[in-house]
């Protein structure tokens, strides 16, 4: 007997979907189905997780521009 898995569907920019694929590559256990270049389905339990190592992922690559230098 088929089994259904709770997801829930995200679509996002291609740079935060291949993210979310790379984190998933580590266990599996994130992406139900991958959709399109924008689209996945993720299992809804992982959805908060998800949320926070995207966050922790993102804080690693942001740097923000310093000032530039008065050049009098």
């Amino acid at each position: 007997m088929p089994r259904a898995i709770r997801g829930v569907l995200i679509h996002c920019e291609p740079a935060i979907k291949s993210i979310i694929v790379h984190l998933d590559s580590v266990n599996n256990d994130i992406i139900i189905e991958d959709l399109d270049e924008q689209t996945l389905v993720v299992k809804e339990n992982m959805v908060q997780l998800l949320k926070q190592k995207l966050e922790d992922r993102l804080k690693e690559t942001y740097r923000p521009e310093e000032p530039l230098a008065d050049s009098d």
